[in-house]
């Protein structure tokens, strides 16, 4: 164990970020669920359940669903997190303690099993599998279990290679280091910093290119060397997980591999630094060592499909090869869009619109809309409808089964819906006619940002959707 350089700091701090994502997750479910999954939602649970069965989306909602019983699923993981991240779980009894983790992945499997598209992310997966993998490494009185903090290096191991093997098999630009010239300004949600990170020079971007390979196809085998080596390779992880954040908004997917890289780093590595000395820890019960190789065999059988998925000539990008979401692939921007199109939703008060008519724009939380408006930093929390907006800004399709029902609710000034947004122009009567047209959004240079305070220059590309009232509706 001396050798692979388990660590009680490095397990602390994986538990204790694991919380607080699991926090964000929760809270993000509990405060935007009514609008996108509620009973009278876009996408109603109800409606998947009567379709669906437990052994294909294992859920507690199988056996019970109201949007009260919803809020208080949600509601209660988030106590469970912010509890743990308070340090009390890791001091209960054993026993206790996993049963905190295992509520916690229980939960929130739940949640996302019937999600449905607002929760068809990679980053759903990680934590889900992040999670389960938690329920076996341990409270503050036992010593860290070798094989658990393996099997987090190895999920480790996966988000990175898997991410790395699908951009470098994919777009073409990945390989001649040429994507980062339009990723920054193309990303489904920019932050506050994109705007700088896209003006750097095109020789850093080829940098930044190269570096991301490196760290994703070459030093995730470090993961697996004696300590410092692994270590060090955790730390060029983290480094470039906080580059990624700083540029960008990425719900917890960055903080996610930041918390498991933390889980390889040693003891040694703390204790010149620390106030205090390491906390003794006694060694695991024999049944909590039975059940840890238990679990870790269980790791090495489910892994064939993700290895085979990573060595085959059509690697999926963030797969579920089974309902619990356990062992999982991973990757992302296999593809880097080169132009950034933006759905624009308008709507006006005028009983019939006419070409002076003046149209009132729905201002988002995270996508771009208002060219004035600087990129906010949500990330970790995740805007699931800014998110499904950008897909649907792609490809129509995306939208086919959610964007009438969420019209339909901005003419009605629905409430919960409103809340999604960052600003309603009809807070007092709803709107007659609502509109949606697509736009070429580009970042402005430098002397244009200075003259007019624009972050986005932006074209009309065509209309998405042609104006529609409530009483024509139903003939969309």
């Amino acid at each position: 164990m001396d050798w692979f350089g388990v660590g009680y700091v490095g397990r602390w701090l994986f538990t204790e970020g694991l919380a607080a994502v699991y926090l964000v997750a929760f809270v993000a479910a509990a405060r935007q669920f009514r609008a996108l999954l509620g009973s009278d939602g876009m996408l109603p649970i109800p409606r998947y359940l009567a379709g669906g069965s437990f052994r294909r989306s294992p859920s507690i909602f199988h056996w019970h669903y109201s949007d009260r019983f919803f809020a208080a699923v949600a509601w209660t993981g988030a106590g469970l997190a912010a509890v743990t991240v308070a340090g009390v779980t890791a001091r209960l009894p054993l026993p206790l303690c996993m049963l905190v983790w295992l509520l916690l992945w229980v939960l929130y499997l739940s949640i996302v099993n019937v999600g449905q598209l607002w929760y068809g992310f990679g980053w759903e997966s990680l934590l889900l599998e992040t999670g389960f993998l938690a329920i076996f490494v341990g409270n503050a009185d036992v010593a860290p279990p070798l094989v658990m903090m393996v099997l987090l290096r190895w999920l480790l191991f996966r988000l990175e290679f898997g991410a790395g093997l699908i951009k470098i098999r994919g777009d073409p630009c990945w390989r001649r280091l040429t994507c980062l010239y339009f990723h920054h300004e193309t990303q489904p949600m920019p932050g506050p910093l994109s705007w700088y990170f896209h003006h750097l020079p095109k020789p850093l971007h080829r940098i930044e290119a190269a570096g991301n390979h490196a760290t994703q196809l070459a030093v995730p085998f470090l993961l697996f060397a004696p300590q410092p080596v692994a270590a060090g390779a955790a730390i060029v992880m983290i480094v470039t997980q906080l580059w990624l954040v700083a540029s960008g908004n990425f719900s917890w997917l960055n903080w996610l591999a930041i918390v498991l890289a933390c889980s390889v780093l040693p003891d040694s590595l703390f204790e010149p630094v620390l106030p205090f000395g390491i906390p003794e820890t006694s060694p695991a019960p024999v049944w909590f060592t039975a059940l840890t190789l238990a679990v870790g065999a269980g790791v090495v059988v489910l892994s064939y499909w993700p290895v085979r998925n990573m060595l085959g000539h059509h690697q999926l990008m963030n797969a579920s090869f089974n309902p619990w979401h356990l062992v999982n692939t991973y990757g992302a921007f296999g593809t880097v869009t080169r132009v950034r199109t933006e759905i624009v939703v308008e709507g006006t008060r005028d009983a019939v619109p006419t070409a002076a008519t003046q149209w009132h724009e729905y201002e988002f939380r995270g996508k771009p809309g208002d060219p004035t408006r600087r990129p906010r930093q949500y990330a970790p929390y995740h805007l699931r409808l800014d998110w499904l907006m950008w897909f649907a800004a792609l490809s129509p399709g995306y939208a086919d089964r959610w964007f009438g029902e969420f019209v339909r609710r901005l003419l009605e000034n629905d409430r919960d819906t409103l809340k999604l947004l960052r600003h309603n122009p009809f807070p007092d009567d709803p709107p007659a006619w609502v509109r949606a047209r697509l736009y070429e959004y580009r970042y402005t240079d430098r002397a244009t940002r200075r003259a007019t305070g624009r972050w986005w220059d932006r074209d009309l590309l065509s209309v998405c959707m042609r104006p529609v009232n409530l009483a024509r509706f139903g003939s969309m």
